[in-house]
């Protein structure tokens, strides 16, 4: 292949690749760009034909009324608490299942890992039925508790990080084992710091899956004392006249519900993008099965 030839594939290539990006642009961005602008708008201009991309007339009481027609304080603080305590628990056992399935002798490891697998190709929707079953048998239906309980499997998470556990040095943890470290120590002083993009990698995909979770506290809960902010949005909606929806404090809601993940994403997207690109710049992994 000649120079020039080369150097035509590489503009090709390098063409072909904004031409993608300004399609998920388009794609991602023009949804967004439409949720906020309606936010903004009177109700008049949101049923206008052709549909109006810039309001005619703003209308921040969009946002006063969202926040006030249904208590979105209570939706805000049922969110953090579901989202919080979700989060911690998968967090903590997706460290220790994937700890033990990478350091730790037991026997059947591998059929424990394809059963976790298994898990993953299971929809939730599938297990709504038995859960909901089993919640209301318990009494905590309607109740954050019976919010929480079901949410916390962590077969995405303990399979992620036991695939890094992994592919750490055997080296530094033969070392940290001869030192004298133990299941404790080198935990905590070796894998869990060499390990810091991945575990931001899965703490922000587990915060963001159960900020959004929609189904599973929709059919929990029955009134507005534990709903959370995207059933909250649902009840927003029906709140005047269920076939006629002021689709402005709709969407100024689902831009509040947005904003709080939206930050926490800006901040840490550096070290996601980190955790999620780790394992493709490192040498192929020696397995630790012992």
């Amino acid at each position: 292949m000649t120079a020039d030839a080369f150097r035509r594939r590489q503009r090709a290539a390098t063409l072909l690749g904004y031409a993608a990006m300004a399609c998920v642009l388009i794609i991602v961005g023009v949804p967004l760009f439409w949720v906020l602008t309606t936010s903004f708008e009177a109700r008049p201009d949101i049923y206008t034909r052709p549909a109006v991309w810039w309001p005619r007339t703003w209308q921040p009481g969009n946002y006063t009324e969202a926040a006030t027609t249904l208590p979105f304080g209570t939706f805000l603080r049922n969110s953090l608490i579901v989202t919080a305590v979700v989060a911690a628990v998968k967090f903590v056992l997706g460290v220790c299942g994937a700890y033990s399935l990478v350091f730790l002798r037991f026997p059947g490891k591998t059929p424990i890992f394809l059963l976790i697998l298994a898990a993953l190709l299971v929809p939730d929707e599938v297990t709504v039925i038995s859960n909901y079953a089993l919640v209301d048998q318990w009494g905590l239906r309607n109740t954050l508790p019976g919010i929480i309980v079901p949410l916390c499997g962590v077969a995405f998470g303990i399979f992620l990080l036991r695939n890094h556990f992994r592919s750490l040095p055997a080296d530094v943890i033969d070392a940290a084992r001869m030192d004298g470290a133990g299941r404790w120590q080198l935990l905590t002083r070796v894998v869990l710091p060499m390990s810091g993009p991945t575990l931001v990698t899965f703490a922000v995909v587990t915060v963001v899956t159960e900020w959004n979770e929609y189904l599973w506290p929709l059919l929990m809960a029955d009134d507005a004392g534990v709903a959370t902010l995207p059933v909250g949005l649902t009840l927003l909606q029906s709140t005047e006249n269920p076939s006629f929806t002021n689709w402005g404090p709709v969407m100024a809601g689902t831009v509040l519900t947005m904003l709080p993940i939206l930050v926490v994403f800006l901040i840490l997207q550096r070290h996601m993008i980190k955790g999620l690109t780790l394992g493709l710049t490192r040498p192929t992994p020696r397995p630790d099965d012992r």
